[in-house]
């Protein structure tokens, strides 16, 4: 357990620090942001509540950390593989290198802060189902820019598909992402042992190429008129 800082020990504050934000990521992926406290963070740091509020204001504080040192070095990765993805010549080639581009850093270890690993997009996930304004804001701040970015380079691969349908097939893309890292042991379950689900490098390639397929489908206004009774007609 990290001690208590005390005035004689300055050195200690950036390991408690640490501490901290590795406590509340935890707590947070684990219980959702509205249920813990910022003395049920302090404990499980092994500081006292005074130290959290020292270091991060508040406990909005404390998330906002979280989310900037995971994802300012994740968005700077992923910018850097897409401006390579977008100079791909073959369209075929360029789709599928920008879907790349917006897996891969995910899937980095999660000591990795140029990733996000699992607990991290566990914690994403929870934060966007607990639907708390507070992390729908930071969420915002985040990644509305490179999620725009990533959806204007799919769209000038894909002319000819509304940037709508772009739009949907990309939140798709986020919750797979998500269920990828959070459960693989569902996919280990379900395929009765015949594959890994924490195999990243399979979970990457199976994430791209389902993705790709789904970008590339016929926008929806170009479905077939009986198909699209069919999906409207009562049951």
């Amino acid at each position: 357990m990290v001690r208590k800082p005390t005035s004689k020990e300055p050195a200690r504050k950036p390991n408690m620090r640490e501490a901290i934000l590795a406590a509340a990521e935890e707590l947070f992926a684990t219980n959702g942001f509205n249920a813990v406290s910022v003395r049920d963070i302090a404990q499980a740091a092994g500081a006292n509540p005074g130290s959290v509020t020292y270091h991060f204001k508040t406990k909005d504080g404390l998330l906002l950390e979280i989310y900037q040192r995971h994802c300012g070095p994740m968005n700077l990765r992923r910018s850097e593989l897409l401006e390579a993805a977008k100079r791909v010549r073959d369209l075929q080639d360029r789709l599928e290198a920008i879907v790349r581009a917006y897996v891969v850093p995910a899937f980095t270890s999660g000591s990795d802060l140029a990733g996000g690993g699992a607990r991290f997009s566990r914690l994403r996930a929870v934060m966007s189902a607990e639907g708390n304004e507070v992390a729908r804001r930071i969420i915002a701040q985040t990644f509305d820019d490179t999620s725009h970015a990533f959806i204007d380079a799919i769209h000038d691969s894909l002319p000819h598909i509304p940037r709508t349908d772009i739009v949907w097939r990309s939140h798709f893309l986020l919750g797979a992402l998500y269920y990828s890292l959070v459960t693989p042991e569902r996919v280990t379950r379900l395929a009765r042992g015949e594959t890994d689900g924490g195999d990243a490098a399979t979970a990457i390639e199976q994430l791209v190429q389902a993705t790709v397929a789904s970008l590339q489908a016929p926008a929806v206004d170009q479905v077939e008129p009986v198909r699209k009774r069919a999906v409207s007609s009562p049951t």
